[in-house]
């Protein structure tokens, strides 16, 4: 069983845990320990998104890199080394199974939830239907860095369809590679699966 690849962003506020191979399995800590245990954690719900060819090995930090501002805010947002490796046409499209597997996971998660979701004790947290158009606007937003572009008001199918085959065609020299691209589109979207989830109950 190969070693799971996990890096490190370290921020000033909050680090998170990234596997390098699995788009979508990344947490976040106060400190290295903290983050890579929350990625532990979230292994069964992860596993329950990427199905029966989730099978890592184990942890092993490749490295780190500098958080920025959106690290602390709660994005992870920095690229490594690692993404400059070349990506092989299969690869490139087992990233982009996982992606869409993380699409269907949350399309999931909002058809079963309740239509007001628990709020925090301020009374935060955006409701079911304002995190789809949320999710969506932000993967529009998102897909000019890795050479698409999708103008308002496109379907969400067709919008989903063209980020999947940008993943696909992995092309090189945007700014965004494709490896980093699946990583936060996948993370975004299962992030708010499980707020869903967890603010469901």
């Amino acid at each position: 069983m190969d070693a799971t690849r996990v890096y490190l962003e370290v921020g000033a506020r909050w680090t998170f845990a990234c596997a390098l191979d699995w788009p979508g399995w990344a947490r976040r800590g106060r400190g290295d320990q903290a983050a890579l245990e929350a990625l532990a954690t979230h292994r069964p719900r992860y596993a329950a998104v990427a199905g029966a060819g989730f099978e890592p090995g184990p942890v092993v930090v490749i490295g780190s890199v500098a958080g920025d501002a959106s690290t602390d805010f709660g994005a992870p947002g920095r690229l490594g080394p690692w993404d400059d490796e070349p990506l092989s046409a299969s690869e490139a499209d087992r990233l982009a199974g996982l992606v869409e597997a993380a699409w269907a996971a949350f399309d999931a998660g909002v058809a079963a939830a309740p239509a007001a979701l628990r709020t925090g004790p301020r009374g935060g947290g955006r409701q079911p239907d304002a995190m789809v158009e949320h999710v969506r606007e932000a993967e529009r937003s998102y897909a000019s860095k890795f050479g698409v572009r999708v103008p308002p008001r496109t379907a969400w199918s067709d919008q989903r369809q063209q980020l999947a085959a940008a993943l696909r065609a992995n092309t090189p020299g945007t700014r965004w590679p494709t490896g980093y691209a699946a990583r936060r589109l996948a993370w975004h979207v299962l992030d708010h699966l499980w707020e869903i989830e967890d603010r469901s109950v």
